[in-house]
């Protein structure tokens, strides 16, 4: 039930406080009063998205509040407890909505997500306004509409889960099959990339290695002059380095033997001579190696070539060239497994189709015996609405499956979906003599509200909502209509919570609270304030709904007597 709701900044509305008790509570007043307004901040407690826009004029944030009295035995208190929350205490739930869209959730005082917010409050109240009337036109609800009503939607939520586990099998084998029709003109490709990959055999940072030398070899008569120069420098020519350093040494070695303070000079010295030693005979073997290397460098340009095209070919470097060879042999590998993958795969499919088959055909049977039921159900509760002789129907017919759709998909000629096998039209009668025909085709809007009534309240039966608000429920009826609405509307708050949004007094006064929406200009700003009235303000209200702004004697008299009736 819900027993407190508070609205701050929040469109035209300023600061706002609203309890709410057990049974039938009346909302009135004048039209753009700000009633629609109560209601989006309902929607969005119940997890609907939130915009900056609705902000109020001037302010940074906007704040919600509701508090809920959780039934124990409930489902959103199963989802509280499940998550932490101590469903006890109650839920209060709060919105912040912020100017720069960084809006937050609280759940008793605890941050949370809107998928937790929807959760939680799925099944604590619903909001049945202009949208839920255009909403029954759409035939699509209807399926849903009677599984409700027939206790079926376990069966159908089975019939989903199997259907969404089918589904990506059915695309699967789909791929499969595809594949093994191309498997001849795949495996040619695939082979022929294989064997073009591994006879270029490159090798890791062959390209690097390769770009090295080819550089070398483009400038071998420089390397050539430059090597060849500094040979002769160090041992080659009349007074090279060597030798010059070799009389130094000589030298050297004579003055040690008058002052052994040298011999460490001289043995470094000597190693210095070794090293430039070692590096002529390097030098020379380089030397060799360029003399011998003239034609190689035609031949690293042809495998240099070779292995760009290879790279440009198969993704751009040599990484990715090693990871298609590895990808191809894979393919190659699974390809060799195509048949099992088939068989395992028209397995797996053929357990979850026979369920599947089962299920949406029991389903379609469970269906067919609801449906009389409901029309026969939905009649009465018409009756008691002021459309007594209205026939209701429910056309129940199969899907149809296509030439093209797939074989699993298609359970005795009929189209499989996730809501089973059948698709379903509300059909009307209002008046005597006529044939059934779609309610989207002839309903009228008074005739949709009643519509919309008489399947709430046959619905309250087995719902486990626990608080209806009903906006603008008298939308194109009055007189002996709207008492008759009224009444219903009665009877439904003895088994839940409903708050009514209404501006008919034969409505109205079958409510057993009465709230007062006003829109009020203070200091220059537009705001909406809300009241609960007494039975002498209820009489002026009534009289007001009766007669308008001058509320006249005969009004207030007529008002009396229809809150004492």
């Amino acid at each position: 039930m819900l027993r407190e709701l508070l609205i701050k900044n929040f469109a035209i509305i300023d600061d706002l406080h609203i309890h709410f008790e057990d049974g039938l509570t009346i909302l009135s007043g004048e039209t753009g009063a700000g009633k629609s307004i109560i209601i989006n901040a309902v929607n969005l407690l119940l997890g609907a998205r939130a915009s900056a826009r609705m902000i109020r004029d001037g302010c940074d944030v906007a704040e919600l509040s509701a508090f809920f009295e959780i039934p124990a035995a409930s489902g959103a208190a199963a989802i509280m407890a499940k998550n932490g929350y101590d469903p006890g205490d109650g839920l209060l739930v709060r919105r912040v909505i912020a100017a720069n869209d960084r809006h937050r959730i609280y759940i008793n005082d605890r941050m949370a997500t809107i998928q937790m917010l929807s959760a939680i409050t799925a099944d604590l109240a619903s909001i049945s306004g202009q949208h839920a009337n255009q909403g029954l036109l759409r035939e699509e609800t209807h399926l849903a509409i009677l599984d409700r009503f027939g206790g079926l939607m376990p069966l159908v939520e089975k019939v989903g889960a199997h259907f969404a586990a089918m589904v990506p099998l059915v695309q699967s084998l789909e791929a499969l099959k595809q594949k093994k029709a191309n498997q001849e003109k795949e495996l040619d490709l695939l082979r022929f990339q294989a064997a073009e990959i591994a006879d270029a055999a490159i090798l890791p940072d062959e390209d690097l290695d390769l770009e090295k030398e080819r550089m070398r070899l483009k400038h071998a008569e420089l390397l050539n002059r430059s090597v060849a120069s500094a040979i002769e420098s160090l041992h080659g020519a009349d007074g090279a380095i060597l030798e010059q350093l070799g009389e130094i040494r000589k030298s050297l070695e004579k003055a040690v033997e008058m002052d052994e303070g040298l011999a460490d000079d001289v043995t470094a010295l000597c190693d210095h001579l070794f090293g430039l030693e070692d590096v002529t005979d390097r030098l020379r073997a380089y030397l060799g190696r360029l003399d011998t290397e003239t034609d190689r460098l035609e031949t690293v340009e042809a495998r240099l070539d070779l292995v760009n095209r290879m790279k440009r070919k198969y993704g751009g470097s040599l990484a990715a060239l090693f990871q298609k060879r590895d990808a191809i042999d894979d393919e190659l590998g699974a390809i060799d497994h195509l048949d099992d993958d088939i068989a395992d795969t028209e397995a797996r499919l053929r357990d979850q189709y026979e369920q599947m088959a089962n299920l949406a055909r029991d389903l379609s049977e469970k269906r067919r015996q609801v449906a009389a039921n409901l029309a026969r159900s939905v009649e009465a509760e018409l009756g008691s609405l002021k459309m007594a002789g209205t026939r209701f129907g429910i056309d129940l017919t199969r899907l149809p499956c296509g030439k093209q759709a797939s074989a699993w998909l298609n359970v005795d000629g009929h189209l499989l979906s996730s809501t089973g096998i059948d698709q379903a039209v509300f059909m009307i009668a209002p008046n005597v003599g006529e044939s059934l025909k779609p309610l989207s085709a002839i309903a009228s809007g008074g005739e949709l509200s009643r519509v919309v009534l008489a399947l709430k309240a046959i619905l309250a039966e087995t719902d486990a909502v626990g608080t209806i608000i009903f906006d603008e429920v008298d939308a194109g009826i009055g007189g002996a209509v709207a008492d008759g609405v009224g009444k219903k509307l009665k009877t439904l708050s003895r088994k839940h919570q409903l708050i009514c949004i209404t501006h008919l007094p034969q409505i109205a006064r079958f409510g057993r609270y009465h709230y007062h929406i006003r829109k009020t200009v203070k200091d220059g700003r537009t705001t909406t304030t809300i009241q609960p009235m007494d039975q002498d303000a209820r009489i002026k209200e009534i009289a007001r709904m009766l007669g308008g702004e001058i509320i006249t004697a005969t009004a207030m008299k007529h008002a009396r007597a229809l809150l004492a009736s």
